[in-house]
């Protein structure tokens, strides 16, 4: 019996056209047990049965996973990342990639603006002094007087400038391979960036390339009290910098959505002064569901030419 695999901690497989398209065609889905993040052992012991067909999460799809799954037809990402894929190595498998760079767009994009008006006006802090007992009079700033530097211009950091641009702030981009630039928002080297921006948010892949792209020269090349914000992959950012920079008060406040390790046990829970969220970027319903139909369908058109389903 034909099966696939559905490797993320969540997935509505009952409201999801092209699941059930496959179920009615005979084949057998298998979930995530485990309901988090798979290891590399997790993902490998899940396609052992066999599975044609993958719906991926973010979990490790290494060579050796890859080789270990001889059937392993299409890979299709339910998310845009796809630095968990080894892509040379499903491309000497066979293995069709495929991904939904749109569907979770806009959801990250609102998160990110949320934190971002959120840290400005100190708003958590701010709720947990009342709660207290306390009743601040902080003094915020405003979105409209800063200058936001978006690093990566593609479907989130273009949503992003735009919101911004919105709210009459001045954007700053930096991205090598940008073909498109909202209107008003001006490309600029990243080193220019990092020092005349007061608020940095990353939208860009991770790769080798990008691993720890904010480090600690980078902090240390930012304007006093500068705001970072991390929505898109956990290795952009030297964590243990962040810490040195948030403690020594040159970075003013950060919101991080993804982390190097996750879930996230280090130090940065113990300051005050940043968001920490548990990568739920794309965990807006409206998106999430986009999200979801869109990789199945992936997955149908994707084992329709790999010849494994007839087309209509």
């Amino acid at each position: 019996m034909n099966s696939f695999v559905i490797s993320t901690s969540s997935f509505d497989t009952g409201n999801n056209p092209a699941i059930q398209r496959l179920l009615q065609q005979g084949f057998q889905v298998i979930t995530n047990p485990h309901k988090r993040k798979l290891t590399e052992d997790e993902i490998i012991e899940l396609l052992s049965g066999g599975a044609t067909g993958l719906i991926a999460g973010i979990e490790p799809l290494t060579g050796r996973v890859l080789q270990s799954a001889p059937n392993l037809k299409v890979i299709s990402r339910c998310g845009a990342g796809m630095d968990s894929v080894d892509l040379a190595a499903a491309k000497n498998h066979g293995i069709q990639v495929l991904n939904t760079p749109e569907a979770p767009a806009q959801a990250v994009a609102e998160l990110t603006l949320g934190y971002i008006l959120s840290l400005l006006r100190q708003i958590g802090t701010i709720d947990r002094a009342v709660r207290n007992g306390e009743w601040p009079r902080t003094q915020g700033r405003l979105l409209a007087a800063q200058t936001v530097g978006v690093i990566g211009l593609g479907h989130i950091g273009r949503r992003v400038a735009r919101l911004c641009q919105a709210f009459e702030a001045t954007v700053i981009a930096h991205d090598p391979f940008a073909t498109q630039v909202p209107g008003g928002a001006t490309l600029v080297p990243l080193e220019q960036l990092l020092a005349t921006a007061d608020i940095i948010t990353l939208h860009t892949p991770y790769s080798a390339d990008t691993h720890h792209l904010l480090n600690a020269k980078a902090f240390a090349a930012m304007k006093p009290e500068a705001i970072v914000i991390n929505a898109a992959r956990g290795g952009l950012v030297d964590e243990s910098a962040l810490a040195d920079a948030l403690k020594s008060g040159k970075v003013s406040a950060a919101a991080l959505d993804v982390f190097e390790q996750e879930p996230y046990q280090g130090a940065l829970l113990e300051f005050s002064n940043i968001t920490l969220t548990s990568h739920v970027g794309s965990l807006a319903r409206e998106s999430r569901q986009r999200m979801e139909i869109e990789a199945a369908e992936n997955l149908v058109q994707g084992l329709i030419k790999a010849g494994l389903i007839k087309n209509g």
